[in-house]
């Protein structure tokens, strides 16, 4: 991969600016739990508040001083900011700090460069590092000669710069090329899927809300999850059985952050389009964090950005675990339809409600009826019961069976096309 973080964990210096012409503020507790995600080691946080940023250096000499105290102090090895630092801030940071410095997007950008664990994933996360660093190359060369004038005198680090813009340029290429075709890959999944008209139902929702513990709890599957900001990089999907209704795919994803940087939507496209083309989204909100009103909105905004703000969905406020007296429960909208269900991924609080949700919504074009079937029928009988569409049977006296069915009506009518055609056969 393109970007590699040194092994072990490294000390590091965190600084948080509130900033006046600033409406949206950064958290900063946040903040700490994606520097310990990172795998670095916070040894002292620096806070405080300007009007708006220094052009120079973002924070101004004073507070400069005290970040350069706190480095020599600890003998850190980073500085971080809670903020986007322009490619010049860098540089001068580091000038005056002589220290490695990074800013959110790159803080968010080197874990993701760790958890990467598919061809897929390591391709986005280096396509988004790339664009990220092209702009900060400059601060690489500044050792060597600058350009100078007149004939055949182009200096090295002129040179130098413009072979790595290139390589880097040629790099994106082959990745965008990659990534178009992991696209078409996923969108023919995602057609044999709707020819077998099996809908897909979506996990979203803020980092660490809990949707791969979910996610394990709702299939039998065993993907990493951690208490830990970005602990799902990689699209998995499974089959599930969704009682009265049949067959469905549950896809877990990438969770969102506040201010996601726009490099990982675009590098993420191929990902989010399974949150796009789904039938239904499951936003899974962890109700015990104080914070959560405003990570429903940071998704909100994410969903609308990449267009999937029209999908019906379902909040599943996870965790109530956590809180106290808080029980299973499904909260609905004025027409009846599920709205919120109240669940423990962990304790497996509340997941037959959920499916109970998840199966209203998906069938909202659902038969229910009374199907007779002959002695010679019993494959067609055998298909009903795998797909769990048999409400009940009975056996008539005329030695015919009658089965109570309830399943989508596409379904129901294609399965019977089928069985017509096996007994012409």
């Amino acid at each position: 991969m393109f970007f590699e973080r040194p092994e072990g964990g490294e000390t590091a210096v965190l600084v948080h600016l509130d900033l006046d012409s600033e409406r949206d503020q950064e958290d900063p507790v946040e903040f700490e739990e994606l520097v310990r995600s990172s795998g670095s080691d916070p040894v002292c946080f620096i806070k405080g508040s300007r009007r708006s940023p220094d052009a120079r250096a973002f924070a101004g000499q004073g507070k400069l001083e005290e970040i350069a105290s706190a480095v020599r102090e600890h003998e850190a090895e980073l500085v971080l900011f809670n903020h986007t630092l322009s490619p010049s801030q860098e540089r001068n940071l580091e000038k005056a700090l002589k220290c490695r410095v990074l800013d959110r997007t790159g803080l968010i950008l080197d874990i993701f460069g760790q958890r990467a664990r598919t061809y897929e994933g390591k391709l986005q996360v280096e396509l988004a590092q790339l664009q990220h660093t092209v702009t900060r190359l400059k601060r690489g060369w500044t050792h060597l000669d600058r350009q100078k004038g007149g004939v055949n005198l182009r200096g090295a680090g002129e040179t130098q710069l413009e072979m790595d813009q290139r390589m880097i340029q040629q790099r994106m290429k082959q990745i965008n090329k990659s990534l178009e075709k992991v696209r078409l890959q996923r969108e023919q999944g995602r057609r044999s899927r709707k020819r077998a008209e099996v809908p897909v139902v979506s996990l979203v929702g803020y980092t660490n809300a809990g949707k791969s513990t979910l996610f394990n709890a709702m299939t039998e599957a065993n993907i990493y999850a951690a208490d830990q900001l970005f602990a799902t990089l990689d699209a998995t999907l499974r089959r599930i059985q969704v009682p009265s209704f049949g067959e469905s795919i549950l896809v877990d994803t990438v969770g969102f952050i506040s201010h996601l940087p726009h490099k990982l939507v675009q590098a993420f496209r191929a990902t989010l389009e399974e949150t796009i083309q789904a039938d239904l989204l499951l936003h899974v909100v962890d109700v015990s964090n104080d914070n959560h009103d405003f990570f429903i909105e940071q998704v909100h905004e994410v969903l609308t950005e990449i267009g999937a703000d029209e999908v019906p969905c379902i909040q599943v406020l996870n965790k109530i675990d956590c809180v106290e007296g808080m029980q299973p429960r499904i909260d609905r909208h004025e027409d009846g339809s599920p709205a919120r269900v109240w669940v423990s991924a962990k304790a497996g609080l509340g997941l037959d409600l959920l499916l109970e949700a998840v199966s209203e919504c998906l069938g909202k074009d659902v038969i229910q009826t009374w199907l007779s079937l002959a002695p010679e029928q019993g494959r067609l009988r055998a298909r009903l019961y795998a797909r769990g569409a048999v409400i009940s049977e009975r056996t008539e006296d005329t030695g015919k069976l009658m089965l109570q069915v309830k399943m989508p009506r596409n379904d129901y009518e294609r399965l019977l096309a089928e069985d017509a055609l096996h007994q012409d056969a």
